[in-house]
């Protein structure tokens, strides 16, 4: 409403649902339900507290635990799991590229699969000192379940065997031998609400402001979650509040000197639980879908190095339009003059930043589509991403980028063309 109110103020017209800014969408939640109850030996495990179940399932087990050390084949091989709950050591490193969180979260995957067919009932992973780091950071993810749109593969409810995740703190206690894991394990889900904020300054040109440069970028983050240091509010300063002044800032910009072509402005909504609003306004989005010629995406644009920024979708495999990338680097050359690091557009890159925002539901149709980005740093999506850590400096330079690159697009006569043969690895 606050974001509404704002884009009310600078004068630009509502493009959302039935003549206002708002496109409302359903998220369907799947999660643990509270009355959920797990037990290691002596141990109640407060679930979300003392450990994680690291996907909604329902479950009933009474097994006996063993523990398998890091679960090696040769460790396998001296134990037999069938009927078993299994209890692993977190351990090792990445050695293909990937980052160590994907590294991690792969073990919970693979060796899962693997001890699930050999015949167990439960999985339960131990955090060794370095994935202790990663329990801090990330294991609050598993508290609020699993979103989607309605109907996705994701919202079915499963009976599977549990995958629990203890930190470093639990070793001590969970490799005892002799111990029976109890869990009861009941899934709840349901729909609520979400929204997309849709406004536009028209175009000048009788034909071409019928085409829509859409200003792409998310207005959510994780709001208050497990107290880190003692602060549990999720401020996302940088992510995405730079993403939403932008914006604001382009808005006021365009409005001032409207361009030949329509300048479309989307809020999305649900973008740190899985690209929801972006995926669900790129498959009904409130203009035609043929009129997006092109998506400008600001996502984390105020920290790190100050001369220095990061173009996504600039380079093979996931460049869908030449055209556009000359266009935003000729910007680049006549406003800020960013040394734009390539790295973390790689599909090598262990981050995968490419697939984690809102263009990527648009390029995966074919729109030509760019994301702006200063990247991640130590205070992602933690309690310390503050207005204070931002540089505004360097966010009024992505900002003005963002802005040339879409103001040229909004002129030109033709629309960037699209890359033939584009296809991303994945």
């Amino acid at each position: 409403m606050w974001l509404a109110d704002q884009i009310r103020a600078i004068g630009l017209q509502p493009a959302g649902d039935d003549g206002t800014y708002f496109q409302w969408f359903n998220l369907q939640r799947t999660r643990l339900a509270k009355s959920s109850t797990l037990r290691i030996g002596t141990h109640q495990v407060k679930l979300d507290v003392d450990g994680v179940v690291t996907a909604p399932t329902n479950a009933t087990v009474n097994a006996p635990l063993v523990f398998v050390g890091s679960g090696s084949a040769a460790e396998l091989a001296k134990v037999d799991v069938k009927g078993k709950a299994v209890a692993v050591q977190i351990s090792g490193a990445p050695t293909d590229g990937i980052s160590y969180r994907r590294y991690v979260f792969g073990k919970f995957s693979g060796q899962t699969t693997d001890l699930v067919k050999a015949g167990a009932v439960a999985v339960v992973f131990i955090s060794d000192a370095p994935s202790q780091a990663l329990y801090d950071h990330w294991s609050h993810i598993y508290e609020r379940g699993r979103y989607s749109l309605p109907g996705a593969a994701s919202t079915k409810v499963v009976s599977s065997p549990p995958v629990i995740w203890l930190p470093a703190s639990a070793a001590i206690w969970a490799q005892q031998a002799g111990q029976q894991l109890t869990a009861d394990l009941k899934v709840e889900s349901f729909l609520y609400p979400s929204v997309n904020i849709v406004a536009k300054v028209p175009g000048t040109d009788a034909q071409l402001k019928k085409e829509n440069v859409l200003f792409s970028t998310h207005q959510d983050h994780d709001g208050v979650r497990a107290p880190i240091a003692g602060d549990s509010i999720y401020n996302g300063a940088d992510d995405n509040a730079t993403g939403c002044a932008a914006l604001l800032a382009i808005m006021r910009a365009f409005k001032q000197q409207p361009a030949r072509r329509t300048a479309l402005f989307v809020y999305h909504g649900a973008e740190e639980r899985g690209l929801i609003g972006s995926t669900y306004y790129a498959a009904k989005p409130t203009v035609p879908q043929a009129s997006i010629v092109a998506v400008l995406n600001a996502e984390m644009m105020g920290r790190n190095a100050p001369d220095s920024a990061a173009l996504l979708g600039s380079i093979a495999p996931h460049l869908n339009s030449s055209d556009l990338v000359k266009t935003a680097l000729a910007a680049n050359q006549a406003g800020p003059k960013f040394k734009l690091d390539t790295e973390w557009d790689k599909a090598t890159h262990p981050e995968g930043w490419y697939f984690r925002s809102d263009h990527l539901p648009y390029a995966r149709l074919g729109i030509p589509a760019v994301m702006y980005t200063s990247w991640l740093h130590v205070d992602y999506h933690t309690p310390k991403d503050e207005p204070s850590r931002i540089n505004y400096s360097k966010l009024t330079r992505m900002t003005n980028w963002m802005y040339l690159t879409g103001w040229a697009v909004a002129n030109r006569t033709a629309p960037p063309a699209r890359e033939p043969g584009f296809k991303l690895e994945r």
